[in-house]
């Protein structure tokens, strides 16, 4: 706490002492992690200083208090530190195995789910002979992984749309049929019968929307930093290029959905505060994904990704290059909140 030709008051600390024999590492873990987590478990974790060595502890502290503001827990471990290797501000990850007892509970990945708030979505192959699809409510139960424990709604044998869930549900969406927000009639979505039902756009629309991509991802990008004056920016670069492009040729309800995407943007660039800026981004995606998903070459993939608590727990798009999760909708309070539901080649 001082260097060399320091002038030093009686009293005045001049060294802090700890005994890293034993260090503690914490964890934050998720509001719907918690009921999986019990005091005395084991827990395996990994350092990003040593990628390959494992080092084993017993959780020793789950707090009792949630956050509110990131929705999770701190929950500790304590780690024997004797040759002095694991540092205080290190990062660690840590992985505890599923114990449950039933045989019986299902699993099905996380990407298979679509979220509406109170319910959750999964859509089965009704015909092993053709690609056709039934919307079913199921009850979720932990999520372990990159899996959810399925309660109800699913039996041994169904085969669950796990890539391509999003495509089909947008699909029964135009198609007026049973989707994801509406409760109504039993839905039947043919993928042979998606080509007829998808936005059309000529390609000179294509080659501009290309150019306005990247102007999209500066945006979400900006979200994830929680930069307001930053997202104002990257909207006003983008509205200009979208009012610069034709949408004359284009049918009504791809002009609609252009409309709309417009008038949400000129939304994010005047808005007062981040928190208005994420809710207009909700709706602005609602209209830029399908758009994306009917683009026939885009010269690099991209991936259509989910946080199932945004939007009052109804679910949040957005689009990204990357298939590391940045949660626009939250930023560094939960920003690995989310999956990739979907991707566009």
């Amino acid at each position: 706490m001082v260097s060399e030709g320091d002038y030093v008051k009686q009293g005045q600390p001049l060294l802090k002492l700890a005994n890293l024999n034993s260090v503690w590492a914490e964890f934050d873990v998720y509001e719907n992690q918690i009921a999986s987590l019990k005091k005395g478990q084991k827990i395996t974790m990994f350092s990003n200083a040593y990628p390959n060595k494992e080092f084993e502890a017993a959780i020793s502290f789950i707090d009792p208090i949630l956050n509110e503001q990131s929705r999770t827990v701190a929950m500790r471990a304590t780690i024997k530190n004797s040759d002095g290797i694991l540092k205080p501000g290190m990062f660690m990850r840590g992985e505890i195995q599923n114990n449950s007892e039933s045989s019986s509970i299902l699993n099905v990945p996380s990407a298979a789910v679509l979220w509406t708030g109170e319910r959750s979505i999964v859509y089965i192959k009704v015909n092993p002979n053709a690609p056709v699809f039934e919307m079913r409510e199921v009850v979720l139960g932990n999520r372990i992984g990159d899996y959810y424990e399925v309660l109800s709604g699913l039996q041994i044998g169904d085969e669950v749309v796990t890539n391509g869930t999003f495509t089909i549900d947008a699909a029964a969406q135009l198609q007026g049929k049973r989707f994801m927000m509406n409760e109504d009639t039993k839905l039947e979505a043919s993928s042979e019968n998606m080509v007829d039902m998808k936005l059309k756009f000529p390609t000179s629309f294509q080659k501009d929307f290309k150019d306005i991509l990247p102007l999209y991802l500066d945006i979400k990008n900006a979200l994830v930093e929680s930069n307001k004056d930053e997202v104002s920016l990257e909207s006003r670069k983008l509205l200009v290029q979208l009012n610069a492009i034709d949408i004359d040729g284009l049918g009504n309800m791809e002009k609609e959905h252009i409309s709309n995407i417009v008038e949400r943007v000129k939304n994010i660039a005047s808005a007062k505060d981040i928190e208005n800026q994420r809710d207009n981004f909700v709706i602005l995606n609602e209209n830029i994904v399908p758009v994306a998903m009917n683009m026939n070459d885009l010269s690099t993939p991209v991936f259509v990704q989910k946080c199932p608590m945004a939007n009052d727990n109804k679910g949040a798009f957005w689009l990204s290059m990357e298939k590391e999760i940045r949660n626009p909708y939250y930023g560094a309070e939960m920003l690995t909140c989310g999956s990739i539901v979907d991707s566009i080649r």
